[in-house]
């Protein structure tokens, strides 16, 4: 059964793979999972029936049969749990796959999405500038950290997993911001991610919905 996911009629990023449906579209490549997707609106995303997949109004969404699930983290450890790709076989290996999952959205992601909203949706307050520096360093902190553990190594640990899947897409909110290229490894890190060909494929899909011509 093809699922199918949502993403943004319009992503406020003009297609730079930004947006979450980005993830989830890599682990359905990475996983050779053919996948169809419903574009919706800002409007449509507040509307009952989209609620009803994503009580918080936001995308993606994904949807097989009965199931219908909301969180990348969740979609993309759904996938990776019953197609093959993503998560070793080894038991100890793939508990770590997991836990850098974990790590990717519950420890380097949210300093990365504070910056955003200093940025974005806080930068007129007269605090804002005040503040910048230190959410600045909270990102350096978790990059630094992230930086001594990745070493000279191609992944995290051992072969590409969703875990990598899921830092990379982490990562790459951090790069406007220039603060990712003061890690070189973590840059190459990011870049190996993006060579990937499931990545390729799965950006290129997602530019094409915002390039498109409007209706």
């Amino acid at each position: 059964m093809t699922a199918t996911i949502t993403a943004f009629e319009r992503s406020p990023d003009g297609g730079k793979g930004l947006a979450r449906d980005t993830r989830v579209r890599w682990a359905l490549e990475e996983t050779g999972q053919p996948y169809a997707v419903r574009l919706v609106s800002f409007a449509a995303m507040k509307a009952p029936a989209h609620l009803a997949l994503h009580p918080f109004g936001q995308i993606p969404t994904y949807e097989e049969g009965d199931l219908a699930l909301f969180e990348t983290g969740a979609i993309v450890f759904h996938l990776a749990e019953r197609h093959a790709g993503l998560l070793p076989d080894d038991p100890d290996a793939r508990a770590r796959a997991i836990a850098w999952m974990f790590a990717a959205v519950n420890t380097v992601e949210p300093p990365i999405l504070d910056l955003a909203t200093a940025l974005f949706q806080e930068g007129a307050q007269p605090w804002t500038q005040d503040r910048l520096p230190l959410v600045k360093d909270r990102i350096r902190a978790r990059l630094g950290q992230l930086s001594t553990h990745l070493g000279d190594a191609e992944w995290l640990d051992g072969a590409f997993s969703a875990g990598d899947l899921m830092m990379v897409s982490v990562l790459l909110r951090c790069r406007p911001s220039g603060l990712l290229d003061e890690y070189p490894n973590l840059a190459a890190y990011v870049a190996r991610g993006e060579g990937r060909p499931a990545y390729r494929r799965a950006f290129a899909d997602q530019l094409a919905v915002n390039t498109r011509p409007a209706d």
